[in-house]
Order: structure tokens, then C-alpha cells, then sequence
């Protein structure tokens, strides 16, 4: 168990990284940023995009470390849905976590790496597809409901990977 903090969240209800990177974004709503989410039980961030996608039920929920992050980054710039300093969960891949905000813990499944793509490179700056290799994040799979907000939180791998932390 370790304390982490909770930066940023980003419940964004439409895609807007699609088509070239060289076209840039699609403008997108001024609100995709909360303080505030509500998670389901394998179906993912109430309002998000994926929600209760069944494509993307193995994978609705993404999260990030900030440490692999330019300090100004914004997730509007990664489309990561929850970023998190305190932790490497890069290395959580294969494992069960809980993320507690401070009402009670909100159980994921980590299931595979979220990689970063040649957009990356447009958001974030040039190279930045290629200094993310390894920490683009994790793609998860929301094992219980829950809310997470902004602020401190407790972390703790409940089985599989051991993160070291």
C-alpha cells in the first residue's frame, strides 16, 4: 500500500485524436477535465467515451504516471483518462489494484500497456511518441463501482505484479 496522488481526470465523451496527427485535434468540449468520476463495474468513467463500449470493455479505463510527463502536460494531450503521481504503473501490467480516494476503494483490473501513438508527438511535442515507450500508461478494466476525485489517494496492488512500491 502507498500514497499517490491523484492529478489530473479526464472523462472526455468524444474522440478527438482520429485521422492524421498532421490535421491536429478535434476541437472538444472545455469540460473533459473533472474533479469528480463516477466508475462502473465493467463498463468504465460514467460520460466517457468507452463507456459500456463492448469493444473496449476489456480496456475503459486508462491511467498514467505524471513522472514520464512533461511537466506542463495536460490530459487532453495523452487522452489518459486518470493521472497519477506516486506509483509505477507502467509495472502494474497483469495485476489487480485499488485506488482509494478517500470513499472506499475502487477495484481495476490492469490489463495490458497503453501505448503511445504518433499523436503524441503533435499534443505533447516532437518526441514524445518515442520518450513515452514504456510509460504511455495501462489500459484497465473497472473490477467495482466507485468515485475517484482529485487529491490524495491510497494505492495498493491486491494481487498479481508486484510494483516494488
Amino acid at each position: 500500500m502507498s500514497q499517490v496522488d491523484v492529478l489530473q481526470l479526464l472523462v472526455s465523451p468524444a474522440h478527438r485524436l482520429a485521422g492524421r496527427p498532421s490535421d491536429g485535434p478535434s476541437p472538444g468540449p472545455s469540460d473533459e477535465r473533472v474533479t469528480r468520476v463516477e466508475v462502473r463495474r465493467e463498463l468504465g468513467l460514467v460520460g466517457d467515451r468507452y463507456y459500456a463500449r463492448p469493444a473496449h470493455r476489456n480496456a475503459t479505463v486508462t491511467m498514467m504516471a505524471s513522472e514520464g510527463l512533461p511537466a506542463d502536460a495536460d490530459l487532453r494531450h495523452t487522452r489518459r483518462n486518470i493521472l497519477l503521481r506516486g506509483v509505477d504503473i507502467d509495472s502494474c501490467v497483469g495485476a489487480t489494484i485499488s485506488l482509494d480516494c478517500g470513499t472506499g476503494p475502487v477495484v481495476f483490473a490492469v490489463k495490458r500497456p497503453a501505448r503511445p501513438c504518433a499523436w503524441m508527438d503533435v499534443t505533447i511535442g516532437p518526441g514524445a511518441q518515442r520518450a513515452l515507450r514504456g510509460h504511455g500508461g495501462v489500459r484497465c478494466t473497472p473490477l467495482s463501482d466507485g468515485v475517484l476525485t482529485l487529491g490524495p489517494a491510497t494505492f495498493r496492488v491486491v494481487a498479481g505484479a508486484d510494483t516494488g512500491s
